[in-house]
């Protein structure tokens, strides 16, 4: 299992981590990523990768 958290305040709403999401974990909502579907992540960091802004974090619990 894996918990996804999204900074707000580094988040700039560019969607790229929604995009690369193979498992569709993230949807932009007010104009910043939530993750709506943490239960379905993988773990790839495929998000993390993409965010130039480091507001992700994806970590194993």
């Amino acid at each position: 299992m894996w918990k996804v958290s999204v900074d707000k305040d580094k988040c700039t709403g560019d969607g790229e981590c929604a995009d690369v999401c193979p498992v569709d974990v993230y949807q932009l909502i007010e104009g910043r990523a939530e993750p709506v579907n943490e239960d379905e992540c993988l773990g790839c960091e495929s998000c993390v990768e993409v965010c130039d802004f480091d507001a992700i974090t994806v970590e194993e619990v």
